[in-house]
C-alpha cells in the first residue's frame, strides 16, 4: 500500500537521538535551545519557542496575547485545532470561508465576519500555499485586531520572497508525523515580540519562570517561582535532537516534493474530470499535500485503496463536527469544494514508480 503521507528519516536522526540519550539530558534542554536558535534563523524571526505539538502552539499563543473573551477568525477548512484553540481560550470561532482555487481564507469573507468582537485572526495556510498576508495584515492592523498564523503545512513556504514565520505576530508550526518536519511531535511558536516571547516561555512550563535547563546553566539551582497559571506543553531534547536534523534537511525534502508535485500537475493537466488547485506567483508552497478536486470523489477513494493506494480527506470543514452543531457557520465555497477533494500521495521518498503507479491509477478510473 501506497502511503499518503510519510516521515523522512535517516541515519542522521539516529545519531543525533543516541548522542541525547547518551548526555542523560531528555527533557527541555540544550538541544531544545539550539533548535529553537536554529529554527528562528530559518525563518528570519527573532524568537523561536519549541512546544509539544501545533496544537499547543496555538493555544497558548492566543493565550501569550490576551485572547480570553471575544471572537477568533478562523477557516472550516482545517484540521480541528485552529478552531478548538479560540475555545482553550474562552473565546468563540468564527468560520470564514476558503478560496476554491487555493482553499485559503478569503479576505473579502474576511472583511464581512470582522466585527468589534473581533480579538484575533488566524489564517491557515492550506497545504503549504501561503495565504494572502498583505492584505490579512492591512485590516488587522487598521483594526487592532492580533494575526497568529497557523503554518501547520507550511514549514519552508514563502510568501513574496519572505519565509512563513516572520510576518504575522506569532507563528505556529506543527512537527506531528506527517508534516513537512516531523519530530515524533512536536511544534514551534516564531514571532519577535521579547515580552510575549518570554511569556510562552512561562505558559510551556507551568508558569514557572525558569525552566529546568535554564536552572542548570552556571550550575543547577533548585530555586524557581509560579508567577501565572500556565500549561505543560514544552518541546523536549529527544523531539529537538531530531529536529535540528530534520531543519538541515527541510529545503532538500521540500524540493522533492515540489518535483511530485510539478510530475502530478503534467499528468492531470488534460484531463477534464480533475481539477487542479493553483499555486500564485507570489508565493513558494512547502508542498504538504496534494489536493485534486473531483465530483465522485468517494469512488475514486474506494478504487485507489483497491489499487494499494491510500488516499483521504484534508478537510471536512470543523463546523460539520458534532462538538460544533452549536456554532453557525456561512461559507458556501466550503462547503461545496470540501465534498470533491482528495488528496493522494505525497512525501520526499515517493519513488518515481510509485508516483506513476498513482497517476496511472487515478486515469484508470475513469477508463
Amino acid at each position: 500500500m501506497i502511503q499518503i503521507f510519510k516521515p523522512s528519516m535517516g541515519e542522521e536522526e539516529l545519531s543525533a537521538l543516541k548522542k541525547v540519550f547518551e548526555s542523560g539530558f531528555i527533557g527541555l534542554g540544550p538541544k531544545t535551545a539550539e533548535f529553537e536558535e536554529n529554527f528562528a534563523k530559518y525563518v528570519n524571526a527573532p524568537y523561536a519557542i519549541g512546544v509539544n505539538s501545533g496544537t499547543a502552539a496555538l493555544h497558548i499563543s492566543l493565550a501569550a496575547f490576551g485572547i480570553n473573551s471575544g471572537e477568533v477568525l478562523v477557516p472550516s477548512l482545517t484540521f480541528v485545532s485552529t478552531a478548538l484553540a479560540p475555545i482553550y481560550n474562552n473565546a468563540k470561532p468564527v468560520f470564514v470561508d476558503v478560496y476554491e482555487d487555493t482553499l485559503c481564507m478569503s479576505i473579502e469573507d474576511l472583511q464581512e465576519k470582522i466585527t468589534d468582537k473581533t480579538k484575533a485572526i488566524i489564517p491557515v495556510h492550506y497545504g503549504g500555499h501561503p495565504c494572502d498576508m498583505d492584505a490579512i495584515m492591512e485590516i488587522a492592523r487598521d483594526k487592532k485586531i492580533i494575526v497568529i498564523e497557523d503554518a501547520a503545512h507550511a514549514c519552508g513556504a514563502e510568501y513574496k520572497g519572505r519565509k512563513i514565520g516572520s510576518i504575522g505576530d506569532a507563528t505556529c508550526f506543527s512537527f506531528h508525523p506527517v508534516k513537512n518536519i516531523s519530530t515524533g511531535d512536536g511544534g514551534m511558536i516564531t514571532l519577535e515580540n521579547k515580552e510575549i516571547a518570554e511569556k510562552l516561555k512561562r505558559l510551556r512550563w507551568c508558569g514557572i519562570n525558569k525552566d529546568t535547563w535554564q536552572r542548570k546553566i552556571g550550575g543547577y539551582s533548585w530555586y524557581y517561582e509560579v508567577t501565572e497559571i500556565g500549561f505543560k506543553c514544552h518541546m523536549n531534547d529527544i523531539m529537538a535532537a531530531i529536529g535540528i536534523e530534520q531543519l538541515k534537511k527541510l529545503d532538500r525534502l521540500n524540493a522533492r516534493r515540489k518535483e511530485i508535485v510539478d510530475f502530478y500537475n503534467k499528468a492531470f493537466k488534460g484531463l477534464n474530470w480533475v481539477e487542479l488547485l493553483i499555486e500564485k506567483d507570489y508565493v513558494k508552497s512547502s508542498h504538504w499535500n496534494y489536493v485534486i478536486k473531483v465530483e465522485e470523489r468517494d469512488e475514486l477513494i474506494n478504487f485507489l485503496k483497491q489499487n494499494g493506494i491510500e488516499s483521504g480527506v484534508h478537510y471536512m470543514p470543523v463546523h460539520l463536527h458534532p462538538i460544533f452543531k452549536s456554532f453557525t457557520a456561512n461559507v458556501p465555497v466550503t462547503e461545496e469544494v470540501w465534498k470533491k477533494i482528495i488528496t493522494i500521495p505525497l512525501f520526499p521518498d515517493l519513488t518515481n514508480p510509485e508516483v506513476e503507479k498513482v497517476v496511472s491509477a487515478i486515469k484508470m478510473f475513469k477508463q
